[in-house]
């Protein structure tokens, strides 16, 4: 129940049908600190919670709960590779905000958490983001 990449915690998530393509596995899971995603089963997880169910306040209490939640999770899981991954991020990014989630601003909080060690600069990707647009 840790991270491969840096044995933090994660957070394990089903992945909605939906999202599936841009998701490391059916049942996928977050980092804690790194904020890396990958399936649930390679962090330990035997079996992963609906998205309504998944605890992201794991994370920060201000992170997005549900599917927008799952969206915005499978997104940060990529923003390391923004160049390679924009059109992964764009529609992550999207669906996230179709079901209710203010990325810019999820994002602007997470910048602001100390404890969290990203392989990205999270301020600087919430910049490039909004450019996208």
């Amino acid at each position: 129940m840790s991270c491969p990449a840096c044995d933090a915690p994660v957070v394990a998530f089903a992945t909605p049908a939906a999202l599936r393509e841009h998701a490391p596995a059916a049942e996928s899971a977050i980092c804690s600190v790194c904020l890396r995603t990958v399936a649930a089963s390679e962090a330990g997880m035997a079996d992963a919670p609906a998205p309504e169910n998944a605890d992201f306040s794991a994370i920060h209490e201000s992170f997005p709960t549900g599917e927008g939640g799952v969206a915005f999770a499978l997104a940060l899981g990529k923003l390391d590779s923004l160049a390679l991954e924009r059109a992964a991020i764009e529609e992550l990014c999207e669906a996230a905000e179709r079901a209710g989630v203010d990325v810019r601003l999820a994002l602007e909080r997470l910048a602001e958490v100390d404890e969290l060690d990203p392989p990205f600069d999270i301020g600087r990707r919430s910049q490039q983001l909004a450019s996208f647009r």
